[in-house]
């Protein structure tokens, strides 16, 4: 697949360059001012009673800062964090060999982890519950249970699935919070922060325009300011304009909504060939030539956000005010 510019999948180059611009406190951390409130209250009253944080469920769309948040708050704690992926963890003892080398009240943080093996998720069980852990020893007939104690630690977990989480899991964490997008003037805040960390020449209405482009999400907002950087450096002085953004984006193709070709096909497929719906997400994802996962994960959720499409029982259905955008187009 082409790479998505409005994706807020993260990209493997984007695994390191993320980090020289996340910020490290809550203070840095714009957006999402009553979930800061409530964490530095749990974590303040945490500290005094000397005890390790409860654990922590982090769900919303993708690229809207769960990690980001995960990390400050084992920065806040005072304690290591040790991060993974539901995927990774294939058996119960690449979870034991994690969680035995946690230290008193550190953090471990799975991100995904509502695609955590069901065997994997069983002992994780007892971990959140109790602190222990049963092992198998030996093969065979030999083979025995041990249970080890764990020292006390904090779980965050991270999921853009909720639907997909257990009841009995999701009953474990004490902290259930929920990420929504973010409003256009907090991602202006963020890419102007991000401008004076990456050392970029930006007007406040470039800023803008970008955060207007950016889908609620912090990670676009910092992948199209990069690519606006990009364009520039190279068609312009350097500085980043709103007339620099508006002619980056025109190459881009992402238009004042956002919007980029693959989510236009869409709208135009459920308009055009499906008489506006309501047409099944598999259906769609054959039409454009893409992934369910795709759909549902990386562009669905902004088109219902913005009120372009429903999801019903019978399928998805394009609104009139998607019909009245692509006519605009």
């Amino acid at each position: 697949m082409q790479e998505k510019i409005t994706s807020a999948e993260k990209t493997e180059k984007e695994k390191t360059s993320e980090a020289q611009i996340r910020p490290n406190t809550f203070v840095e951390f714009v957006g999402q001012a009553e979930l800061k409130k409530q964490l530095q209250i749990f974590i303040t009253a945490a500290k005094k009673r000397g005890e390790q944080l409860d654990h922590i469920l982090f769900s919303g769309p993708p690229g809207l800062g769960k990690t980001t948040l995960a990390h400050i708050v084992a920065a806040e704690l005072g304690v290591e964090i040790r991060a993974t992926t539901g995927p990774v963890l294939e058996r119960p003892g690449d979870l034991a060999a994690i969680l035995t080398n946690l230290g008193e009240k550190d953090v471990l943080f799975i991100d995904e982890i509502h695609r955590l093996n069901q065997v994997v998720e069983e002992t994780l069980y007892s971990a959140m519950e109790d602190f222990t852990i049963d092992v198998m020893i030996g093969e065979g007939v030999s083979a025995r249970s041990v249970r080890l104690s764990l020292l006390p630690f904090t779980l965050i977990g991270a999921t853009t699935r909720t639907g997909l989480i257990s009841s009995p899991l999701r009953d474990r964490f004490g902290v259930i919070n929920r990420l929504n997008f973010y409003p256009p003037e907090t991602l202006t805040e963020i890419v102007l922060r991000s401008s004076r960390v990456l050392g970029i020449e930006i007007e406040h209405a470039g800023a803008v325009e970008i955060a207007n482009r950016s889908r609620g999400t912090p990670r676009i907002a910092n992948r199209i300011l990069r690519r606006v950087r990009d364009y520039a450096q190279v068609m312009a002085d350097g500085r980043i304009t709103k007339d620099v953004v508006d002619s980056a984006l025109e190459m881009l193709k992402i238009d004042e909504k956002g919007l980029d070709d693959l989510d236009r096909t869409i709208l135009r497929v459920i308009i055009d060939d499906f008489a506006g719906g309501p047409v099944g997400v598999k259906t769609i994802a054959i039409s454009v030539g893409e992934e369910v996962r795709t759909i549902e994960d990386v562009v669905e959720a902004y088109l219902i956000q913005i009120g372009f499409v429903k999801r019903t029982p019978q399928g998805r259905v394009a609104t009139d005010a998607a019909r009245e955008h692509l006519r605009r187009d």
